[in-house]
């Protein structure tokens, strides 16, 4: 077998070409975007993006539209809990 990267990882396919700042900024983008997520719906962590913003769960099937690179952006979480602590406090 070839020999395998040390540092770089899945941005070994630009080799040096970019320069190595952008290429850690779009190493953590790619790992993030190519990983598996917690199934909100099932609980199973199956969450795949298929395209920029649609994340589809191979479980269940269902189809979320989320962040271009990550399952739930940081926006949608504070928006989320804010709902959340605005409806405790109206049923309060």
């Amino acid at each position: 077998m070839a020999k395998r990267t040390k540092k770089v990882g899945i941005v070994g396919k630009y080799g040096t070409r970019y320069g190595a700042s952008l290429r850690k900024t779009v190493k953590k983008m790619e790992v993030s975007q190519h990983s598996r997520y917690t199934c909100s719906f099932c609980g199973k962590e199956a969450m795949k993006r298929t395209c920029v913003g649609i994340w589809k769960c191979s479980k269940c099937n269902k189809v979320v539209a989320g962040g271009a690179y990550v399952y739930a952006t940081t926006a949608a979480a504070t928006t989320r809990s804010t709902i959340r602590r605005l409806r405790e406090t109206k049923e309060i």
